[in-house]
């Protein structure tokens, strides 16, 4: 497979009913808090549906052969939808980002790699207003889709409300079947668009180009992190709300100006 696309919409058919209707017999206290308790705020939880034999915890990785957890066997739902990865299906969980959490922006860097895993997302539930941002652009998942996400790359997820997002994570081994998935969802996934803070960002990015004295007053901060904090407090003057991650990634990909002094 070529380099691996930001995101595709793989033509996968899913039942997104049937899968709601399991959702529902999902017991309150089988959901578990998520191991990664420093990359989120807020209601971040998960059951796993397969794991591997040797994780720490089922929604943790590991290196053992997969395991299915007994509690979904019964499910025709959860069957149907795994079935066409069984031969390469690693892990299989349920996410769940309650309403006003966030997960914070980081990479997945052992995604993607020879040899390794690549990640599809199938989202169960997810109010309109959710952000998935890969690289700072709205990855448009809808309900009852199947995508895969190059999660090496830089991302986050915040969920506004109103209601749960509910997304059901596969980790699979690529075989020729799903590399030829993804390049055919290659073609034909439309373009991204950034999200609400991505737009505000390149708003306020602008008016720095057109303000000499908002320019120099940026421009004096040599300390990177002063840098980046003096450009959120100067956009939120603006009415202009964006976060440090948009700043950061200014400076990742070398817009203009903002890569040549200063380097994340």
């Amino acid at each position: 497979m070529s380099e691996l696309p930001r995101c595709a919409r793989l033509a996968l058919p899913v039942d997104l009913a049937a899968l709601l209707q399991a959702l529902q017999r999902v017991a309150g206290d089988a959901w578990q808090a998520h191991f990664n308790s420093a990359y989120h705020q807020g209601d971040w939880s998960g059951v796993a549906l397969v794991s591997a034999e040797d994780a720490v915890v089922p929604l943790a990785p590991g290196q053992g052969p997969p395991t299915l957890q007994a509690w979904w066997q019964g499910e025709t739902a959860w069957q149907a939808v795994l079935a066409p990865f069984r031969t390469t299906l690693r892990a299989a969980r349920l996410l769940r980002l309650g309403e006003g959490a966030r997960i914070h922006e980081h990479r997945d860097p052992d995604l993607g790699r020879p040899g390794g895993c690549v990640r599809l997302h199938l989202p169960l539930l997810s109010p309109p207003g959710v952000e998935f941002l890969v690289d700072g652009l709205q990855v448009p998942m809808q309900p009852g889709e199947c995508w895969f996400l190059d999660l090496s790359r830089p991302h986050r997820v915040s969920n506004p409300g109103p209601g749960e997002r509910i997304h059901l994570v596969l980790d699979c081994l690529p075989d020729a079947w799903l590399r030829a998935l993804i390049e055919q969802g290659r073609a034909q996934t439309p373009a991204l668009q950034p999200g609400r803070a991505g737009r505000a960002f390149e708003q306020f990015r602008q008016r720095v180009t057109q303000d000499p004295a908002l320019a120099a007053r940026l421009q004096a901060l040599t300390d990177p992190r002063a840098f980046v904090a003096e450009a959120v407090t100067l956009g939120a003057a603006l009415g202009l709300a964006f976060t440090d991650a948009e700043v950061h990634g200014a400076m990742r990909q070398g817009k203009q100006a903002w890569s040549d002094q200063w380097r994340v």
